[in-house]
């Protein structure tokens, strides 16, 4: 029995994944088949172009590194004020880590520009330089 649970860790490692990667392909497989059953009845192009264009993925938005920053930030202080209050030094260790680390992102957040019209103010700055 004790030799039991390492093997069922080692498997779990293993099957979560294959799993997540199989669901993955069922998702995309009904996208795929309706559309081809939607082509099947459907002979305008431009509809058939509409519809692709509606199953595809969003286009994602820049990471905001501010956000980020402010929200581990706080998780930072909150985790230093648990430890302060009930856990202990190590607690407060951590707190104080992870509030650094949110200090670092949120300065990054300031350096990188994280949109597309940050982006071109930018370069357009750099230009005129």
């Amino acid at each position: 029995m004790a030799d039991l649970i390492p093997i069922l860790g080692i498997l779990c490692g293993i099957i979560i994944p294959l799993a997540a990667f199989y669901w993955q392909y069922l998702e995309g497989r009904e996208k795929r088949e309706l559309v081809i059953e939607i082509a099947k009845h459907n002979d305008d192009p431009i509809k058939i172009a509409e519809l692709m264009a509606l199953l595809e993925e969003p286009t994602q938005e820049p990471v905001d590194y501010r956000r980020g920053g402010i929200i581990t930030l706080c998780v930072g202080i909150g985790i230093y004020l648990l430890g302060k209050e009930a856990f202990g030094n190590l607690f407060i260790g951590i707190g104080f880590l992870v509030a650094a680390i949110g200090v670092g992102v949120l300065i990054a957040g300031y350096l990188y520009p994280k949109t597309s019209q940050e982006l071109t103010n930018a370069v357009d700055e750099f230009e005129k330089r």
